[in-house]
């Protein structure tokens, strides 16, 4: 059985105290930049829109930055291995800093247009290529393996928080003027990079491997050769490929549902509300018997909950079946997580979590050209409908491919 790495500090003393402050720490860094990055995202496309009025240059500004991200992903998760995670992650924070002071400075002096955007947009790309696999990395080193899955479940739970507030906050600053939200969200991307660089050092194995497309590629085999974790990931790319309904929620709205904006800025935050409540059960009573199954059956319930909101016309109905599916989804999120992170030896958690981030980016970008395409052959009602079906298969396939995932017991690595 491969051996859990902790955090250094878990062998001395006064481990706990080290590791209860550096985890806040982290939690408090990644709160305030994921807050930032939603509240950014929100006043960049807002500001494109009134520049060029072109959904096409919108469209743009998500590309530039999936691009880069999808590029860069496997040679950052090598980086991610082979250096101090959290000066990384400061890095990519401090690096989301320089785009928002530089649009900031740019809406005040009036020398903001479609180039810039699109150019910071692509630095933002870079960003997100490092800093996913950095902060995952980075969490299970701080805290004792024991209580890393009401950890996750407790940053998740956060992280959900900050989805919904974000882009609620960036909209009510906007009234003020892009450069107020731009200033803010540098403000809370400088309050991330420090606290995230006040966190206790972990140390590092001395002897690393040479760099070449072997050690970069170690993270996929790795993934490839364990079941468990392999039908984890690929069950979360399917399930949100297959199931999501977001880019559609704006059709439901409007022509489903008969509701105005109001309504779909309340169904887009559903499913953060449902997450956010289970990670608050989660992380008192984490679930610890019967995890693979449990996820397996989380994901069902997820597909049950599309199917209801897609033949649904009750606008409270719909809105409890998000609600349920996210969190329903978040109990898959805190398993996946966890059986990823228990199973992943440290020094290889960055490449592992840096293919993990394809699965993640892959699905919702995908996912959302699906809808879009099987809504255009069978409507909006049908593309859900057929979305639900499709993940209700996908779960009882994997129940029989994956057994050894079915089977898990716990979270922890059983022995070989």
């Amino acid at each position: 059985m491969t051996a859990v790495p902790t955090s250094p500090a878990a062998a001395q003393p006064n481990a706990p105290l080290r590791s209860y402050t550096s985890f806040m720490r982290f939690w408090w860094g990644r709160l305030a930049g994921t807050t930032g990055q939603q509240m950014l995202m929100v006043a960049l496309g807002w500001q494109m829109y009134e520049i060029t009025g072109s959904a096409w240059d919108l469209g743009l500004v998500g590309l530039l930055q999936f691009i880069p991200a999808l590029v860069l992903t496997l040679p950052a998760g090598h980086v991610v291995d082979r250096h101090d995670r959290r000066l990384l992650l400061a890095g990519c924070m401090a690096l989301q800093l320089v785009v928002g002071l530089a649009l900031a400075l740019g809406t005040a002096g009036g020398w903001v247009g479609r180039e810039l955007i699109l150019a910071l947009s692509l630095l933002l790309g870079v960003a997100r290529a490092f800093q996913m696999p950095s902060q995952q990395a980075l969490a299970p080193t701080l805290v004792p393996a024991a209580v890393l899955p009401r950890a996750l479940a407790f940053s998740s739970g956060a992280m959900q928080a900050a989805v919904v507030a974000g882009p609620a906050l960036g909209g009510f600053l906007y009234a003020a003027g892009a450069t107020v939200v731009y200033g803010v969200c540098a403000a809370l991307f400088a309050l991330g990079c420090v606290l995230v660089m006040r966190i206790t050092p972990v140390a590092r194995p001395a002897h690393r491997e040479p760099a070449s497309w072997n050690t970069m590629l170690a993270g996929l085999r790795f993934i490839w050769q364990r079941q468990a974790i392999l039908g984890a990931l690929s069950l979360d790319l399917f399930a949100v490929l297959l199931g999501g309904a977001t880019a559609l929620l704006p059709i439901f709205a409007r022509d489903v549902l008969h509701t105005g904006p109001w309504g779909l800025g309340l169904l887009r935050g559903a499913p953060a509300i449902g997450a956010l409540l289970v990670s608050v059960v989660l992380t008192r009573t984490p679930i610890e018997r019967r995890v693979g199954r449990t996820m397996l059956l989380s994901v069902g319930v997820y597909g049950l909950c599309m199917l209801v909101f897609g033949w649904s016309t009750n606008f409270l109905l719909s809105f409890a079946a998000l609600l349920v599916s996210g969190g329903a989804d978040m109990i898959s999120v805190v398993i996946r997580q966890s059986l990823v992170q228990l199973d992943t030896p440290d020094e290889m958690r960055g490449r592992v979590a840096a293919v993990n981030s394809i699965f993640i980016g892959a699905s919702n970008q995908l996912g959302e050209f699906e809808s879009g395409a099987t809504a255009a052959a069978f409507g909006p009602v049908g593309s859900v409908v057929l979305g639900g079906m499709g993940t209700l298969l996908v779960v009882g396939l994997w129940f029989r491919l994956f057994p050894t995932l079915a089977r898990r017991e716990t979270l922890s690595s059983p022995p070989a």
